[in-house]
């Protein structure tokens, strides 16, 4: 079911969903959570359509927030708030209410959403593109408990890897950080069941890929050890190599979909390892809202070290814009990207993450 609402309110909105509900005989609410999605117009379908999938997982109430913003000055001046309401099998599990802020209604937007949010339920602001520089001083993402950004949508990925740890709050996490759970969980169940130290590791994919340089920043957080970032032609991440006492363990996925791990003394493995798509990655965010403790260690310990400038640089595949995005340019080739005491031991059983 489906209701357009013009020039309306939060309280017409919030009387259109129980009306929603009881027309297709659903009273009962049974959504666990309130996502919210702060998205531009162009981008809105897909995730919603992300949201949807996510939603099977995790019944919510999804709000979307689209601010128009009118190029006529006229237009500007006027506040007004246009809704749309889809309950039932339109609205995947649970209910959406798309949002389409105009004028000066779009400076307060935190003021429409809060009185529809679910009462005693965790709330989660999702920025598909365009997240703010610090998503938790944000008017939005200050009501939320978990507030998730994509760095790989950014104009500058590797500078907006260096902004997130700048203004990391407890609840911040990132999908260019999820995309990269299969390769932590492989990585470190490989490290269990070679018990041997590493010396040093390689993280192959794409330039300028955050999802690369948080794979390398978090072996070197967890590990102790050099990581070197190397460029290749992707898609996305190609490869990891790691250097032990008793040779070279490899994880390694030309075509984006099945990887070949092989370790000293096993033959050769091949394991599915396939690039995950929105729907898959919010899922997995959605399924904990405590704050995450082992992105944040990574995150800080990797732009730290880059930005002390105890990481040697190279020449970047291409010039970026100011000196703090140098450095975190600069990381696909640097080598190491981060070089701790080298006092510090390190085991397969530290390698394990989130």
């Amino acid at each position: 079911m489906k209701m357009d609402l013009t020039d309306t309110t939060s309280s017409k909105i919030n009387s259109a969903l129980v009306q929603g509900r009881r027309a297709i005989g659903t009273p009962a609410i049974g959504m666990v959570l309130t996502l919210v999605i702060v998205t531009d117009e162009e981008h809105a379908y897909d995730a919603l359509k992300a949201a949807n999938d996510a939603s099977r997982e995790h019944p919510s109430r999804k709000l979307v927030v689209i601010k128009r913003v009118s190029r006529s000055p006229r237009d500007r001046a006027k506040a007004r708030l246009d809704a749309e309401v889809r309950v039932g099998t339109s609205a995947g599990t649970g209910e959406t209410v798309v949002l389409r802020l105009y004028g000066d209604v779009i400076d307060h937007a935190q003021s429409v959403v809060l009185p529809l949010l679910l009462p005693d339920a965790p709330v989660v602001v999702w920025w598909p593109v365009s997240s703010p520089i610090n998503p938790e001083k944000d008017p939005l993402g200050a009501l939320a408990q978990r507030r998730v950004t994509d760095t790989y949508a950014a104009e500058d990925p590797l500078a907006e890897v260096s902004a997130r740890a700048a203004h990391y709050t407890p609840g911040d996490t990132d999908l260019a950080w999820t995309r990269i759970t299969p390769w932590r969980s492989m990585l470190a169940a490989a490290l269990d069941q070679q018990q041997v130290d590493v010396l040093s590791a390689e993280v192959e994919g794409e330039g300028y890929n955050p999802s690369g340089e948080l794979l390398a920043m978090w072996l070197a957080d967890r590990l102790g050890i050099p990581v070197k970032r190397t460029v290749s032609e992707g898609p996305g991440l190609t490869a990891v190599r790691m250097e032990t006492k008793n040779g070279q363990i490899v994880l390694d996925r030309p075509n984006g979909t099945l990887a070949t791990l092989c370790m000293p003394g096993q033959p050769d493995r091949a394991v599915a390892l396939n690039r995950r798509d929105t729907a898959e990655l919010l899922a997995e965010e959605l399924r904990r809202l405590d704050p995450d403790i082992t992105y944040e260690s990574a995150l800080k310990y990797g732009v730290a070290r880059l930005n002390d400038g105890s990481a040697p640089t190279a020449e970047a595949p291409a010039p970026a814009k100011d000196a703090k995005a140098k450095d975190a340019a600069d990381a696909p080739e640097a080598e190491p990207a981060a070089t701790p005491a080298p006092a510090k031991k390190a085991t397969g059983k530290k390698a394990a993450g989130k």
